[in-house]
């Protein structure tokens, strides 16, 4: 079974800048879409944004203009830019594909002064 790993979580103040990275097992990104979601404390894990195998790319709304989703397909790598971050970032974040298959551990993402 395919397995995701998440990284580059961290501690942010705001308004900063975080990029994460995911890696898959298999190289699943090369034939179905790479998603990310995250999940806040308290809340359903939701949907931000998605990338295709040819690199189309879709946000959520509320993550447009801050939020972008790009990918290595020679390292096998999915990012996450995310900048002008703010306290309702705070999150654990997640990659996985459409459907989605096992989930990873996530990364945690605080954003706070």
């Amino acid at each position: 079974q395919v397995q995701f790993v998440e990284s580059g979580g961290d501690l942010v103040q705001p308004g900063g800048s975080l990029r994460l990275s995911c890696t898959a097992s298999e190289n699943i990104f090369s034939f179905r879409d790479a998603v990310w979601y995250r999940q806040r404390p308290g809340k359903p894990r939701s949907y931000l944004a998605r990338i295709s195998p040819s690199g189309t790319t879709n946000y959520a709304g509320f993550v447009k203009g801050r939020f972008s989703v790009s990918k290595d397909k020679v390292k096998n790598l999915v990012y996450l830019q995310m900048n002008s971050l703010i306290p309702e970032d705070t999150a654990v974040y997640y990659c996985n594909t459409d459907p989605p298959e096992n989930w990873g551990q996530g990364t945690q993402v605080t954003v706070s002064s």
